[in-house]
């Protein structure tokens, strides 16, 4: 809700105002952002989902076919503000391929970011325009943020990475 109220109240009165979830935690967390915009407002935001994995610069060590999941934006982004939202902010490789994946779409008026948690780490100049928590890590961690319809529990976990995942 403290990020729904952040956004509102750096875009008001938000016309043209898009909330995009990164498939798939992001798209679920994007849909709960729009929901309190809409509260808050009057008006219920634009809402999509992208699945940015054909815009990722690490295909290869992702496997030879990189598999497309369900995901549009159903909306012109041209001249609008879009709001990524994302779980977990980590090297920033994630949010470069949502910004790219928007902007082969139309070129918006700004593309502010959103996620839940940044855990550090950055490999590419990126930042979070809200964030719900910093969680400092060690690269031998990992943050998973568990949604209901997913994982059947809303929670964030720190779990110790297995040597096989380092």
């Amino acid at each position: 809700m403290r990020i729904s109220h952040e956004i509102v109240e750096r875009n008001a009165p938000c016309e043209g105002l898009c909330v995009v979830g990164v498939y798939r935690r992001g798209a679920v967390l994007a849909e709960k952002i729009a929901r309190n915009v809409e509260k808050i407002t009057g008006k219920a935001p634009l809402l999509g989902a992208l699945d940015i994995s054909l815009y990722r610069d690490d295909l290869s060590e992702l496997g030879e076919q990189p598999s497309v999941a369900a995901g549009s934006l159903g909306f012109e982004v041209r001249g609008k503000t879009v709001v990524l939202v994302d779980d977990v902010l980590y090297t920033g490789r994630t949010a470069r391929a949502a910004i790219e994946a928007v902007i082969r779409r139309g070129r918006p008026a700004a593309i502010q970011l959103a996620v839940l948690i940044d855990r550090g780490h950055r490999e590419l100049p990126i930042r979070a325009d809200y964030t719900g928590k910093n969680v400092p890590t060690s690269r031998r961690e990992l943050i998973e943020v568990r949604v209901e319809k997913y994982d059947g529990v809303q929670e964030v976990a720190l779990l110790e990475k297995r040597e096989e995942q380092r």
